[in-house]
């Protein structure tokens, strides 16, 4: 190579790093109170996608955690004590100060701010059927997930007033999550007597029925441009699934075990499987570029216990595992401002605190992520790439 090729291939190189510097000052200039890397211990050395993790909840079983439009602020479900039904908290994320915004009666899930403007928060509850706390799922089926028939998705201001309710048909209406455009809401509903995707207009009309096939269908989110829309699916196959499906779900019951990602058009048409697998695929959320998806799953695991964090092209091409974890499942979403993603567990356990991490990126096309950990110390954290 001559000399002066050599110098435009060290320019080139200069201009890369100092590009991808830019974009890391940016990140830390923007966000200097997510960035303190306070809990940089949880990294482990593999883990070389992370840096910068900083702590932001402090006890208690914390779960489904998403951002406001702005990244200024966290809506999630929580509780303090064993026994206790989550209720809905709003964190401000410079001071680390929440406030609980939903009714504190029943048990409530799965909340989401009314993007773009933040104006309105969504979420499931019982409170209307009944004030009490329902009663654990029964193990003595396996682990099951318990679809309270009294779950019905609610929209209220960020500070709990002016509560309207969405759904009033019979049965679980939960897993609420909107558009960034604020122009619809995508929720799984058993109102059909199977578990599947909806859509509907954020003040609860037009609710339409994307998918339509035996199984559980659940957990979605929109793409970033309002296109797409990801969702993790079981399809019982053999006669023996299909039975053991039916009954659980007559009892308003799912047994979530070889659940795959899929993706669909908005109007549920182009509908494809990304992941092919024998493990459990939790929790998909798009990549800001809507290219990737970021997901959890136990597939390497031979025993099913251990959860690692996973990105996949939507093609289902290009895997790349970034998070290895340890007795945990965690759900994760970004969010425009700064490409932020988080991760709460899809499960609590007794004597358990459940945390929560928040990591920050300042690649453009590499999401930020909040990491919930079965441990023994809850908390939300930051990392930075």
């Amino acid at each position: 190579m001559s000399q002066t090729k050599q110098r435009h291939y060290l320019i080139v190189v200069l201009i890369v790093i100092g590009f991808l510097a830019l974009l890391r000052w940016q990140a830390v200039i923007n966000n200097p109170t997510l960035v303190d890397g306070s809990a940089n211990e949880q990294i482990l050395p593999k883990e070389s996608h992370f840096k910068n993790l900083r702590q932001l909840t402090f006890g208690g079983e914390n779960a489904e955690a998403y951002f406001s439009s702005d990244s200024k602020k966290l809506i999630f479900q929580s509780h303090d004590g064993r026994g206790l039904c989550d209720q809905i908290y709003i964190m401000d994320i410079e001071s680390g100060k929440s406030e609980m915004v939903s009714t504190g009666d029943g048990v409530t899930t799965c909340a989401y701010f009314q993007y773009p403007e933040n104006e309105k928060i969504v979420y499931a509850s019982t409170h209307h059927v009944d004030k009490a706390c329902p009663p654990p799922p029964d193990y003595s089926l396996g682990y099951v997930w318990k679809l309270h028939e009294g779950f019905d998705i609610f929209r209220a201001n960020p500070n709990g007033s002016a509560l309207e309710q969405l759904t009033q048909e019979t049965g679980y209406d939960a897993e609420a999550t909107i558009a960034e455009d604020g122009s619809r809401i995508v929720y799984t509903s058993l109102v059909s007597g199977d578990l599947e995707v909806w859509t509907m207009n954020t003040d609860g009309s037009d609710k339409r029925m994307l998918t339509n096939k035996l199984g559980y269908d659940g957990g979605p989110f929109f793409s970033h441009d309002g296109k797409k829309i990801v969702w993790r699916a079981f399809y019982p196959e053999t006669e023996k699934e299909i039975s053991d499906y039916k009954k659980l779900i007559a009892d308003s019951m799912i047994r979530p075990m070889n659940l795959q990602v899929r993706v669909m058009n908005t109007d549920g048409t182009g509908k494809v499987q990304v992941t092919h697998n024998k493990g459990a695929n939790f929790a998909p959320f798009f990549y800001p570029n809507d290219e990737r998806i970021v997901f959890c799953s136990n597939k390497a695991d031979p025993k099913g216990r251990n959860f690692d964090l996973w990105a996949v092209n939507v093609d289902g091409t290009i895997w790349n595992k970034l998070r290895i974890l340890t007795v945990l499942t965690v759900f994760p979403c970004s969010v425009p401002m700064e490409n932020i993603l988080f991760l709460p567990p899809t499960e609590t356990r007794p004597n358990r605190v459940t945390p929560i991490y928040l990591l920050l990126n300042g690649s453009i096309n590499t999401p930020i992520c909040i990491f919930l950990f079965m441990g023994r110390a809850a908390r939300l954290s930051t990392i930075c790439n």
